[in-house]
């Protein structure tokens, strides 16, 4: 049963023509809106992955849950499927299962907060955020063990619940919840800080419809992703070939022994649109390198691909999907079957990059770059607080680390970057000061990126 989207007004959107000058000062308060959400996360949050790294993705959507403004593409059309409830106003969703969501969320560490706005009793938008959390249970500290043979072994799982429903807050949720972790102070302030940022941005959509109208505002949606359909549809026309190109990359083994894995995918234009498809693909993994990857999350991925490499200035978001078909063989590494283990999932995801790259360099090759560091490497350290006035008290770091990026035709890569542009490493200082531990180095490996004319980045050490 789909989800009933209930509203108090229901009178349709009335078409509107939004003037030039309108929609780009409409355009640019929801990209402020989408800064200010980061803002307020990191300033509300406790966590060094979420505080100080920033492992939380912020989205703006319109009222059918289409992308305006963020990162991964939206959340929404995957939640809606599975939801058979209710959305109404008052109402916010929480949830952190990947195979509740079609593969949304990846893994279990990351929490999802879901925000339907409403004004004069009818959806207007959607505001959504998540962010990685540094304990969630499970057999290890970190909730990412990899020897994790399925999922239940990773941590709590939460389905699509009401935090809040009409407006009531949902308290002995939240205790249950809290009482599955090693760090309940920094997840019901991380969780908390979610929740803020949604806020957030639905009170700036509240004040946007104030100013210009509701109409108005949603025709504003509407222009933006035709305009960002318009341009991925000339850019595909001029940059991906009828012609079969296809490419594979290899997750070098599972931590338990087995591998290597295969990640395959051949890429081809019909007509307007462009076919993706993992056919050849491994089949999925007895250990936790699982990468559930969510059809519109690539889809994203490509367009974001496209976007940085032809026309920078367009802003992405879920406009052009009509656009890319994406198959992807169930049972395989990218689409495992429930129950499988998901907690090293960012192997395969790094490869996933390289791939897009190698795809699309092969028929531009002034734009075809090397493979990268392909990975996101994470420091787990955990244990009891010896240090004088902690009592010995619980101590836990998650940490991701950095690579180089690959060189390009037209430069050298850059040294310890990491795989999403808008992460940055946990300062030393931070961790000299909140852990039981002191830096002795930190600095970039001469060379290691690989020489030539255009060298790679080089990894941190």
């Amino acid at each position: 049963m789909p989800a009933r989207i209930i509203e108090t007004n229901p009178r349709p959107f009335k078409a509107k023509t939004i003037d030039p000058v309108t929609l780009d000062i409409i355009e640019n308060a929801l990209r402020n809106a989408r800064i200010e959400m980061d803002a307020t996360l990191v300033r509300t949050a406790m966590s060094p992955g979420i505080r100080e790294q920033g492992d939380a993705f912020p989205m703006i959507a319109n009222p059918a849950g289409k992308m305006i403004v963020g990162q991964f593409g939206s959340f929404i059309d995957g939640f809606l499927r599975g939801w058979d409830g209710s959305i109404e106003e008052g109402d916010m969703i929480f949830l952190s299962d990947p195979y509740s969501c079609e593969g949304a969320i990846s893994h279990s560490n990351d929490w999802l907060v879901l925000l339907p706005v409403y004004r004069s009793g009818r959806l207007v938008a959607w505001t959504a955020m998540f962010g990685h959390q540094s304990d969630i249970g499970g057999k290890v500290a970190g909730s990412m063990p990899i020897d994790a043979r399925a999922i239940f072994e990773e941590g709590v799982r939460i389905p699509p619940v009401k935090i809040w429903r009409k407006g009531e807050y949902n308290e002995d949720l939240i205790k249950l919840v809290m009482h599955q972790t090693r760090k309940p102070d920094w997840c019901a302030a991380d969780l908390n800080a979610l929740i803020a940022s949604c806020r957030v941005a639905a009170r700036r959509i509240d004040e946007m419809c104030a100013r210009f109208g509701e109409d108005e505002v949603v025709a504003a949606m509407d222009a933006l992703l035709a305009r960002n359909h318009r341009a991925m549809k000339a850019l595909i026309a001029s940059s991906v070939s009828t012609d079969k190109v296809s490419f594979e990359d290899f997750v070098c083994d599972d931590g338990v022994g087995y591998g290597p894995y295969k990640i395959k995918c051949t890429m081809q234009r019909v007509g307007d649109k462009v076919v993706l498809d993992f056919d050849g693909t491994d089949p999925q993994s007895d250990a936790a390198i699982n990468f559930y990857l969510n059809e519109n999350m690539f889809k994203m991925f490509f367009g974001i691909y496209m976007i940085m490499v032809f026309d920078p200035q367009i802003m992405f978001n879920d406009g052009f999907y009509d656009l890319i078909e994406v198959k992807i063989p169930e049972g395989s590494l990218l689409k495992p079957r429930y129950p499988a283990a998901l907690s090293g999932r960012t192997h395969a995801l790094g490869r996933i990059f390289d791939l897009l790259g190698a795809l699309l360099g092969q028929r531009t090759p002034e734009f075809l770059c090397a493979a990268g560091f392909s990975s996101s490497p994470h420091l787990m350290y955990s244990g009891r607080d010896q240090r004088p006035g902690k009592n010995g008290e619980w101590f836990q770091l998650f940490q991701i680390g950095f690579g180089g990026i690959p060189g390009k035709p037209f430069g050298d890569g850059p040294d310890g970057h990491s795989l999403w542009p808008g992460f940055t490493n946990v300062p030393n200082e931070f961790l000299e000061r909140y852990f039981p531990l002191r830096i002795e180095r930190y600095e970039a490996l001469a060379d290691t990126g690989g020489a030539g004319l255009n060298r790679g980045g080089n990894g941190i050490l």
